[in-house]
């Protein structure tokens, strides 16, 4: 785990405001922070966030998880998360990284293998806490210095991520992953509703169209997909809105009225109480708080230029 916290931390150093750095390799983020963070919303995509240094914890509806150095927190299916750095100091700044896992990749190796991970009961969740073992932070290692040298990322990075999906689809976890590529299984028909609760949060989908997708009886639908996502579905259909109708107000500065409509909500009312519940404040005092300074009222305030002599 060393090698890996000095790999980090020779690139991510720079890191001052900014959570995280994007990369020269697609889907992977490394992680810095000189101190604890409050708790941050967001929708988590299929990833392995891997603590190199310091500690975490990310929940998902009620469900919540901890993971410090030497740990991973795998997630298999695209849900609301809420995530927070708890120990980190400017001594020993909270390092990680988080890799996007590639579906096109993982179905290659899938296939390749020549005893495939079968599905477990084991693994219900759509995350777990994992050791990061040595194979596979070796193989993180050497991705996060291929950063050094950028003319073999083209090449080489490829190679190493298809040896760190195999090292995930041969771990203990492996059957979670499998199930996360194959329509046929529990998790795959759950999947599928999840794709289609995301494409069209806003519109009012109920259990019997969902649970059609999937496959399932109503019943069946909404007690595996609390199983997966740790929501049920209209828990997990309000907060794609909520998080959405916040990015509409700090990213395209829409009143809060306006983003509740654009969401999916037809009372304002209701939307405000639904936001105070998920964020702890009114919705136009949060966008307020989060949000930068308009690029086009920063030019109204400018003091007049002064008449040249």
């Amino acid at each position: 785990m060393n090698n890996l916290v000095a790999a980090i931390a020779a690139h991510a150093d720079g890191l001052s405001d900014q959570p995280f750095l994007a990369t020269a390799i697609d889907g992977l983020l490394l992680l810095r922070s000189a101190q604890a963070r409050t708790p941050s919303h967001r929708i988590a995509k299929p990833a392995l966030c891997v603590v190199a240094q310091g500690e975490k914890w990310t929940s998902f509806g009620s469900e919540q998880h901890h993971y410090r150095a030497g740990e991973a927190l795998l997630v298999t299916v695209e849900m609301p998360s809420v995530g927070q750095v708890v120990r980190a100091t400017p001594q020993q700044p909270f390092l990680g990284l988080v890799l996007e896992l590639c579906p096109r990749i993982l179905q290659e190796v899938l296939e390749q293998m020549p005893v495939p991970p079968g599905e477990s009961p084991a693994f219900e969740g759509g995350a777990r806490v994992i050791s990061a073992g040595s194979l596979l932070t070796d193989s993180l290692t050497r991705l996060v210095r291929l950063l050094d040298r950028p003319q073999a990322v083209p090449v080489v990075a490829p190679l190493v991520l298809r040896e760190i999906c195999y090292e995930l689809l041969a771990g203990e976890q492996g059957p979670g992953i499998a199930a996360m590529m194959l329509a046929h299984t529990r998790r795959g028909r759950i999947l599928q509703a999840i794709h289609l609760l995301r494409l069209q949060f806003a519109r009012p989908l109920g259990i019997q169209a969902l649970a059609a997708v999937a496959g399932l009886s109503p019943s069946a639908f909404h007690r595996q997909f609390k199983a997966v996502t740790s929501l049920t579905p209209i828990q997990y259909q309000k907060q794609l809105r909520l998080l959405e109708a916040r990015r509409l107000m700090q990213g395209e500065w829409l009143k809060a009225e306006v983003a509740a409509y654009a969401t999916g909500y037809r009372s304002a009312s209701q939307f405000s109480r639904d936001y105070v519940r998920m964020f702890g404040c009114p919705p136009g005092r949060d966008a307020k708080a989060r949000r930068p300074a308009r690029p086009d009222l920063q030019r109204r305030r400018r003091p007049p230029l002064q008449a040249q002599g």
